[in-house]
């Protein structure tokens, strides 16, 4: 039990509070990175005590005084809670406000910034549950990091595609093909009007197909496809593997043989992820990142780390594109924080936006942005929802509602091309594509069979469930 009439520095155990941890008087300077928990303290814990705690737990405390803190500068070290506010809603639960100093954070090192930021804490016994919802990276911290290897603009004009969101499609059944067939489909997708074709994240080099067979027909299904339309096309050549100079090996021969892009998961973890990264842009070649495994400490609201602090993290580490969610789709997507992690990944500026989930002003400093992936059963009755939601600077990656289409890869490739330019067209006359995007869309259906199939098929295909991770804001009437 904490003594809360002790001196500092007597020995023993002491509240986190009365040691420094909790400063509500303290103005963050300009250089402090600045994060905001959810923080649920177990019950009889005080919030201010819990968000001292976490302060505390995640710079420079530990459970009893030590007498080596006095040969440090040891106010300057700790990290300050200076805010603890209740979550709008949800009782028992509160947001926490902490400020680091930059000094306690290696430069250009994201496993050094979340072994010291989501280290210990989450384990910590006083808490019931723990969440990191959002993080400010400092101008002078993000001045460390290369960020993406080439990034939006820089894309655009390795491909010589403008104006409109990129295509691309998922090869399926993502395990069990042989090699030339996975070729046929990569040729296919691309023939039909995709841009790009896709690994998913669990095909590496398993007995039924290795890696470098995979390598040599995907590529040589790209090249066809490339000579058949005129285009620059790409397959997202799945590089992971089990370390880091297996998958330099890899990335090497994908290279050599032409590849636009390459691609890993987010299991190689953190190091690997920056090490691909220098490699990426040392070669001129993009960095497509799965967010594989994102979902087991993402999705939950109460506890874990927030999509859109992965996302900052991510455009630091280096890559050019990442999965982002597609609200309309299979897989978890509030709208409103699905737009939050967009602008997070593509802008420069990003104000603070609490309807969104963003709660800090960040300012990337001209790093490049990072084009986000929506993907995870979307298909081509949805154009002009996705049109509408994201704009250009995304890549619509079609998987099933390509390769599903009744007709064969090819025409589902081509219906989901035709819904595209029928909706930027509309979109560029000053259409509302969210009213006339339907019968637009029929219409564009009825000088293109492929598309009539696929509005056929899929038309009223929806995936309406409630989102877990929707913004605790509560809306104030403006005057």
């Amino acid at each position: 039990m904490a003594d809360e009439t002790a001196n500092r520095w007597d020995p023993g155990v002491h509240s986190y509070a009365s040691m420094g941890y909790y400063a509500p008087d303290y103005q963050p300077k300009d250089t402090d990175v600045l994060a905001v928990f959810r923080v649920t303290p177990q019950d009889g814990v005080d919030p201010i005590e819990a968000g001292a705690a976490v302060a505390g737990e995640s710079s420079t405390a530990t459970w009893t005084v030590v007498w080596t803190d006095r040969l440090t500068a040891n106010s300057h070290y700790q990290a300050k809670c200076y805010r603890v506010d209740e979550v709008p809603g949800r009782p028992g639960e509160y947001f926490t406000y902490v400020a680091y100093d930059i000094d306690l954070f290696e430069e250009g090192s994201i496993a050094n910034l979340t072994s010291s930021i989501i280290g210990n804490v989450f384990g910590f016994k006083p808490l019931k549950a723990l969440r990191l919802e959002d993080l400010r990276i400092p101008v002078a911290y993000v001045k460390t990091f290369q960020g993406p290897p080439h990034g939006i603009v820089m894309e655009r004009e390795y491909l010589n595609k403008y104006g409109r969101p990129l295509l691309g499609a998922t090869v399926k059944p993502k395990l069990g093909l042989s090699a030339r067939n996975y070729g046929r489909v990569v040729y296919e997708a691309c023939r039909g009007g995709l841009d790009f074709t896709k690994d998913d994240e669990n095909i590496n080099s398993q007995p039924f197909m290795r890696w470098r067979d995979r390598f040599l027909f995907g590529m040589e299904g790209v090249n066809k496809a490339m000579a058949d339309t005129g285009e620059i096309k790409g397959h997202y050549l799945n590089v992971t593997a089990a370390t880091v100079e297996e998958m330099y090996e890899r990335a090497e021969l994908a290279k050599d043989l032409g590849s636009v892009v390459v691609m890993i998961d987010l299991t190689i973890g953190f190091t690997a992820m920056q090490s691909m990264s220098h490699w990426a842009r040392k070669n001129g070649v993009l960095l497509h990142l799965h967010r594989a495994g994102h979902s087991t400490y993402t999705r939950q609201k109460t506890h874990g780390v927030s999509f859109r602090v992965l996302a900052k993290w991510c455009r630091l580490i280096g890559i050019d594109h990442l999965h982002a969610g597609t609200v309309v789709g299979k897989l978890e997507g509030d709208p409103a924080t699905t737009r939050g992690y967009y602008d997070t990944l593509r802008d420069d500026h990003i104000p603070m936006n609490m309807a969104h989930g963003i709660f800090f002003d960040q300012d990337w400093a001209s790093m490049p942005g990072v084009m986000p992936v929506a993907s995870g059963g979307i298909h081509a009755g949805q154009m002009h929802q996705l049109v509408d939601l994201f704009g250009d600077d995304v890549v619509l990656q079609f998987g099933g509602g390509t390769i599903g289409h009744p007709l064969g890869i090819a025409a589902g490739a081509e219906s989901n091309r035709v819904a595209l330019e029928a909706m930027i067209k509309a979109r560029n006359e000053g259409k509302d594509l969210l009213k006339e995007g339907p019968d637009l869309l029929r219409k564009a259906a009825e000088r293109c069979h492929p598309l009539e199939v696929a509005l056929a098929t899929w038309g009223d295909v929806t995936f309406d469930y409630t989102s877990t991770d929707a913004p605790d804001a509560v809306p104030t009437v403006s005057l």
